[in-house]
């Protein structure tokens, strides 16, 4: 997965005025205690990062 694979993933799960903020805002156990933007920038996989988000909004298994 692409950094702008996770984006358009996280934008379509939140809504455009809202994913950028959580991803900077929200943090998760699965990440380390970071946020998804910490993570990113730390130079963890974007599938992972996704994967965690995936888990912490309680998506359903589609959008995995």
């Amino acid at each position: 997965m692409r950094h702008t694979e996770f984006w358009a993933r996280l934008e379509q799960a939140l809504g455009t005025g809202y994913y950028r903020t959580w991803a900077s805002q929200f943090v998760m156990a699965d990440l380390d205690r970071r946020t998804a933007q910490e993570a990113l920038d730390a130079g963890v996989e974007p599938k992972r990062v996704w994967a965690a988000c995936w888990q912490a909004l309680g998506l359903p298994d589609r959008e995995r």
